[in-house]
Parts: structure tokens; sequence; C-alpha cells
């Protein structure tokens, strides 16, 4: 029934529901639910008060945000990986100025403007019908034995008021739906300070793959390897490690087992970054072990220089609640050029390989890499 027809049909029986007594108002009533689809309640104001006037405004504040600020601020948030708003928010004139600058957006003042002052809230509102769940991963940690006891647990970060350099780390197992057989892994690792992320693909878990992993790290980061944390893998607890950073001078910690919280960052970035552009899938050649490893050469810089991260700065408990109290949402490159522990050499360097980025095409060439790699698992 039409809203026309509707109005038409109240207008014919409201005057003989006024007149009618308790039984007749009951059967008015019911007739009149159950052709137009009202709700009872709603159905009794009409039949009391009448239809309201036609072509008046709805009540509450007229929308803002529609049209050209929506889809700019839909593709910045694509371009962006698609993070929460507390961290896209204060990123805004950041990642708009980059934009613009390499041509890949152009706004007009008025949207400009519009994007800018949008808070976070309104944000959400906006962004709320694009977003969609995501699955989950299997477990493949079994516990090493050995030298358990000479690798001390961690559980919290003391380490000199969180000087670079300092990381989690932790694999992912690109295993699909079973964990037997050989599969490829990501070797993720998090810096705790600033949130560098680094992730590099091996073949399987070995000993031998991830020390030398590990090496490899060591050329990438921009400051130097002073401390890892890992799961008690043995894949990690193993004496070629150990030996390793006793010789490295490197501190060498782990979680207590079956506490995943105690490495909240890396096990964050498991989804955040290596899920949640990777996937779920069985990968085993060395095919794509090569299509992985070209897409974490463009990830790690889209990830570090482009990707804002917020960092915990203090809790409290109220009324039995904890209170979680965090800072400004920054990007990992941001935070080393603040930090005093970096050399004025490295922090050139960065900001010179920071204005020759363009965040779109990084974009493109990681999604065309994805795609080469689901293909090949076809």
């Amino acid at each position: 029934m039409t809203s026309k027809a509707k109005r038409e049909l109240l207008e014919a029986i409201r005057p003989r529901y006024l007149r009618a007594n308790k039984t007749g108002k009951e059967r008015i009533l019911d007739e009149f639910c159950a052709a137009t689809g009202y709700h009872r309640k709603y159905a009794i104001r009409l039949l009391k008060k009448g239809a309201p006037p036609s072509g008046l405004k709805k009540s509450g504040r007229t929308k803002i945000y529609t049209g050209a600020v929506v889809e700019a601020l839909l593709r910045i948030w694509e371009i962006c990986g698609r993070i929460c708003s507390r961290r896209l928010h204060p990123f805004l004139p950041e990642i708009t100025r980059v934009l613009e600058q390499h041509q890949e957006l152009v706004l007009p003042a008025e949207v400009n403007q519009l994007l800018l002052q949008m808070s976070r809230a309104s944000i959400d509102r906006c962004l709320h019908p694009f977003r969609f769940e995501h699955p989950r991963g299997l477990s493949t940690t079994k516990p090493g034995a050995l030298l358990r006891e000479a690798i001390p647990v961690r559980t919290f970060t003391p380490w000199e008021d969180e000087r670079p350099g300092f990381e989690e780390i932790d694999l992912v197992a690109h295993c699909g739906q079973t964990t037997e057989g050989q599969y490829l892994n990501t070797l993720t690792v998090t810096d705790l300070a600033t949130g560098w992320t680094e992730c590099l693909a091996i073949l399987h878990k070995s000993q031998h793959l991830v020390s030398g992993a590990i090496r490899e790290l060591r050329t990438r980061l921009p400051f130097p390897l002073l401390g890892i944390d890992s799961d008690n893998g043995s894949e990690f607890i193993n004496d070629l490690l150990y030996r390793y950073c006793l010789d490295e001078q490197i501190t060498f910690t782990r979680s207590r087992p079956y506490r995943k919280n105690d490495q909240a960052h890396v096990e964050q970035k498991n989804w955040s970054v290596v899920r949640h552009v990777i996937g779920y899938d069985r990968y085993e050649t060395e095919a794509e072990l090569a299509v992985l490893k070209a897409i974490y050469q463009d990830l790690r810089l889209y990830i570090n220089f482009f990707q804002p991260v917020l960092k915990l700065i203090g809790k409290e408990q109220v009324d039995g609640k904890v209170i979680k109290r965090y800072d400004t949402a920054t990007t990992p490159y941001q935070r080393v050029l603040v930090s005093p522990y970096v050399s004025d050499t490295v922090k050139i360097y960065l900001r010179q390989q920071y204005a020759q980025l363009n965040p779109v095409m990084l974009r493109n060439r990681i999604d065309a890499n994805v795609a080469i790699l689901w293909k090949l698992v076809k």
C-alpha cells in the first residue's frame, strides 16, 4: 500500500473510529493495522490526532557530510587500508596533502574544508555501511622446551622507557585450513617505541631460516636492534638464535605460554598488516614466496610511512572499569623523526625517501601482487 493510499484510508475511517465505542475502536484498529502494517501505538496516534501535514521536514539536524565529501573520505580510507577513525582522523590533513601533492586527489576548497573538520564520530557514521568482518586463522605455535629456562619471561615493557630497537616478533602461518606439511610463513616484527613494522617471508619455520630473517631484519630497521621478544615456539627458543643474541649483545626475552596479550603489539600487526593484506590461503611454493617478498617490499613502506598508529600512554581504574588513554595517532616514520635515539643521518635519509613515496602507487602495486599471489593459489 502506498503512502497516499494509507492517508486516504486514514481519512475515511478516522471519523468512524472517533464515534465508535471501545469494542468498535478495537475492531477498527485491528483492521487498520493489518491493512497498513503500522505499529499499534502509532496507528492509535494517527486515528486520534490525524495524519501530520505533508511537506514537513524531518526532525533532527541537516546532514552536512554527503556526496563528494563522503566519496573523498571513502577514497582516502581505502588508500589508508580501512583504518579506524581514531587513527584516520589526526592523519587526514597529512594524507590529503600528500595525495594532492602527487595529484592523486583533487578536491574543491569547500569539500576539503568539510573533510578536514569532520569529527571521529562523523567519520564512523559515514564509513559504517562500508565495513565488513574478517575471518580468523589457525595457531601453529608448538612450544620449544630447549633453553626455555635460560630465556627470561617478559610480560610488560620495562626497556629503557621504550627506546627504539626493542622488538616483538612472531610468525604468521600461511597454511590455509590445515597445518600439515610445509608452508610459507611471515616473520612479523614490531618496534615497541615507534610501532615500526617489518614483514619477512620465509619458506618454512626452521630455526636456520628464522635466524637468517632476523639477520636480514637488522639491515632494514632505521635504528639498531637492541632486543627481541618472542613466543615459546621452537623456531625461536633454540640454541642457534640464543647464541646469536648473546654474541651480538641483543636482549632476548619470551612471553608466557598461551598468553597472547604478552605480545599484544605484534599480535595486532599479525592481523592488521599480514592477514588484512595477504589473507588466509595456503602458500607453499618458491614462486609464491617470491611474490610474497615483492609484496612486503612495498608494504613496509606503506605501513611505516602512511599508517598512523596509536600508543597507550596510561591506564586507570574507575568504578571497576579500566580506562585506557592513548596519544594522538601518528605514523612510525613520524615517531622515528622525533626520537632522540635515532641519528640525524638516518632522519635525513627517511625524509628524502618519504618525499618520493606515493601512497596510491604503493597501494596499487601491493594489490596487483596480491592478485598475482591469489592466481598462483588457484
